[in-house]
């Protein structure tokens, strides 16, 4: 059944004369293909493997550059946190020092007022001590010689006085 289709359909069959024709167009398409289209086509396809390759290079180069860009920045920001650290330590130690500084101070002037002030309170006292002595004396003066006045007017007074000065001062 295979033969009879071959014979009946003269395209199935092949002859001679149009294999050597096939073969010839087809060598001449090959020959022309190779001479004017096989090497740009070639050259084309080198040109994209290469600017292809080139890129694949260029993206792992950008990569390796992005892994040792994301590495710097790990370290600057570890060294900036520890900056930031030292700076804030050292903050915190100015502040502290300055408030120690800064209570001595207030201590050494509330000492100096306190003394200042009892200093005062003392000069005061004795101000007032005086002046009280001044007046007691003034006025025990002013009374003494009143009563002497009183007294010594009459003689029998006087005398009694005497008597009386002479007995307390053999007695002390």
């Amino acid at each position: 059944m295979t033969l009879g289709i071959l014979l009946l359909n003269p395209l199935l069959s092949p002859s001679y004369g149009l294999i050597v024709w096939t073969l010839l167009a087809f060598l001449i398409v090959l020959f022309l293909l190779k001479k004017f289209a096989w090497k740009p086509i070639l050259k084309s396809l080198a040109e994209r493997e290469e600017s292809i390759q080139n890129a694949i290079d260029e993206a792992k180069k950008t990569r390796d550059e992005m892994a040792s860009l994301k590495s710097d920045n790990e370290k600057i920001l570890i060294q900036a946190k520890t900056e930031r650290d030292n700076i804030l330590k050292e903050a915190r130690e100015i502040k502290e020092k300055m408030i120690a500084e800064a209570k001595d101070r207030a201590s050494k002037e509330a000492e100096k007022l306190v003394a200042s002030a009892r200093e005062n309170i003392h000069n005061e006292k004795m101000k007032a001590i005086t002046e009280l002595k001044n007046q007691v004396a003034v006025l025990s003066i002013e009374i003494a010689e009143k009563i002497l006045k009183q007294e010594l007017t009459d003689k029998d007074k006087q005398r009694a006085i005497v008597k009386n000065l002479l007995d307390e001062i053999k007695m002390n």
